[in-house]
């Protein structure tokens, strides 16, 4: 028999552990510099809007769902469906997701395993074991193995908690810890030397820049930053009590994500130029802010050499950041197929846990022997490709698949009168055919 489901407890855990999974390394390092680069505060402007405009619907269809069906990605959608080809279009939906989940993780608990190490070497360095802080920071086979399986272990013991005192507890531990060293991070740094060239260039608009490649832009990062496309809050909403408001619920995942995104772009874009200012290098050679891992891994530990003693504290504390990003993201992902092996394989969780992390681990050990073949190969597939795709497969499952009055009687729950709101007078047709087609647009740009 299947292990009984769990549930949080509280709004505040909810909100901790669906904002945890949204707020990861992109949202730290990708939208300041997303934002650096097309047009400063116009990007983040028009970011704004279209976290409420894209990001919110498709996140609401996810979370309404989830609700309903109490139960995991596959059994979700097939329970919603309601004839034969719907029923396997769900099961392919829900398997893809799985997949995809269980791809992001074998990547992203590689780059998590990157910065557990870099947080390590600042007290090898303390030590006085120079050796062990240039193995912690060298690019080799036998790091990348050791602290990835570090680090997906730490995730396995959180999930295999359970919801409440795994998912719920931590979540509710890490997420204030980030936001109190974000904010820590963030005065220190703009005491020093650069730190306004950066603002400036994060919060001052250049309208001139506005084009459909910044619209499209700024519509990917608001979709991609929710964690929407791969079930992770679809499980999570699968644990909310009917006696919650889903869409206030929604609202307040959403406003917490994007001010965490814009609070970190408070703290990444003036450190840049701090570190300009020290004489390290922040532009590609194409004349663009370096972004992504390289701004993590030599851009920043660049500064923090520059600083002596104090770079040594500051640096714990910013990868500290990043290790606590990166786990309240994974335990969401890691989540989606553990869900699934719990209710629909009968394996009990504290054993479905390990068996599926190890399965994930094993494909991130052969990413990380293969890594220039693969790596970037499964970042494209899962994320390019999955994640948008699957994304407009739950938006047509909530806006053209599932009864309409089942929707709203979900709704309902929780939020009486919802019928007569203009949240239910715009929605259901907004996540029937806006959503599909803006994420489309933004998949046919990300591709082509």
């Amino acid at each position: 028999m299947s292990a009984p489901r769990g549930q949080f407890s509280s709004n505040i855990g909810f909100l901790m552990a669906a904002a945890g999974s949204a707020v990861g390394l992109g949202n730290i390092w990708g939208f300041p510099t997303k934002a650096a680069s097309n047009g400063g505060a116009a990007f983040v402007v028009v970011y704004l809007v279209l976290a409420f405009l894209l990001a919110y619907p498709a996140l609401m269809a996810e979370l309404t769902i989830g609700r309903h069906a109490r139960s995991n990605m596959v059994q979700a959608l097939r329970g919603i469906s309601t004839g034969p080809i719907s029923r396997l279009f769900g099961s392919l939906a829900g398997f893809g997701g799985i997949l995809v989940a269980s791809l992001i993780l074998s990547f992203y608990a590689i780059v998590a395993g990157w910065m557990v190490a870099y947080l390590a070497d600042p007290f090898a360095s303390l030590l006085g074991a120079d050796g062990a802080a240039a193995w912690l920071t060298g690019n080799s086979v036998g790091r990348n193995l050791t602290f990835t399986a570090i680090f997906s272990g730490m995730t396995m013991l959180i999930i295999a908690a359970g919801v409440e005192k795994g998912i719920e507890r931590w979540s509710t531990l890490l997420m204030p810890s980030l936001i109190i060293l974000l904010l820590l991070l963030i005065v220190y740094v703009l005491t020093q030397p650069g730190a306004t060239t950066g603002l400036e260039v994060y919060l001052m608009p250049d309208f001139s820049q506005f084009s459909p490649k910044l619209l499209i832009s700024a519509m990917g990062q608001a979709f991609f930053s929710l964690s929407l496309g791969v079930g992770t809050m679809l499980i999570y909403g699968s644990y909310l009590s009917q006696q919650e408001s889903l869409p206030r619920l929604g609202a307040l995942v959403t406003l917490i994500d994007v001010g965490i995104a814009f609070t970190a772009g408070l703290l990444i874009l003036p450190a840049m130029y701090v570190a300009q200012e020290a004489g390290t290098q922040i532009f590609s050679a194409g004349g663009e802010l370096i972004a992504g891992p390289d701004l993590i891994l030599q851009v920043l530990p660049a500064l923090f050499d520059t600083m002596g003693t104090a770079g040594l504290f500051v640096a714990i504390a910013f990868f500290a950041l990043m290790v606590i990003a990166s786990l309240t993201s994974s335990i969401s992902m890691l989540e989606v197929p553990v869900a699934f092996s719990i209710e629909n394989l009968g394996v009990q969780r504290r054993l479905a846990t390990p068996l599926v992390g190890l399965v994930i681990f094993a494909i991130s050990s052969v990413i990380i022997i293969n890594f220039d073949t693969l790596f970037g190969l499964v970042v494209s597939i899962s994320t390019e490709y999955g994640q948008p795709l699957l994304g407009v497969a739950l938006c047509i499952f909530a806006g053209w698949i599932w009864r309409r009055d089942q929707l709203l009687a979900e709704l309902q729950k929780g939020h009486p009168g919802i019928e007569k709101s203009l949240f239910w007078k715009i929605w259901p047709w907004y996540v029937r055919i806006v959503c599909p087609l803006l994420i489309l647009a933004a998949f046919a740009q990300s591709v082509l």
